[in-house]
């Protein structure tokens, strides 16, 4: 019998078993560092956005603060306009009732289209999944006939 080169050992079978064993054993672990980096660089990215999106929020919110105070400054303007005409406390009764009825029209507006879209249901999802039902049911009819 002739000897195998250097650097390659002969093929008998625990040798084999142990080196199969082997290269199993580390690609696993490869594997599993492999799912837990991308995990960790997932989780670093989310965690990214989300700070970046939290901060968004909250200038939009901020934003939110200034333009009501911008607009109770326009309110009391529309006030003092009013109180040139009219004695003071009826022109901030005016204005008063002005916002009140605005108010209650968004209110009224606002209702209606809650109750048109009351009870939400997700109407294509709902008709996928019944038709992926059906195809399994078929399916399950056409495997049972053989």
């Amino acid at each position: 019998m002739s000897e195998p080169p250097s650097g390659v050992r002969a093929a008998d079978g625990p040798r084999e078993e142990a080196t199969v064993a082997a290269l199993v054993q580390r690609a696993t672990d490869q594997i599993t560092r492999l799912v837990r980096d991308e995990l960790a660089l997932a989780r670093a990215e989310l965690t990214t956005d989300g700070i970046r999106a939290g901060s968004g929020a909250a200038m939009v919110g901020g934003a939110g603060g200034m333009a009501l105070f911008g607009t109770g400054a326009l309110v009391a303007a529309l006030v003092l306009v009013l109180a040139g005409f009219l004695p003071a406390w009826v022109a901030a009764l005016v204005v008063a009732v002005v916002l009140f009825a605005v108010a209650g029209l968004l209110a009224l507006v606002g209702r209606r289209q809650v109750k048109q879209t009351t009870p939400v249901k997700p109407e294509s999802t709902l008709h996928s999944v019944r038709a992926d039902a059906e195809s399994v049911r078929q399916a399950a009819r056409k495997g049972r006939g053989r």
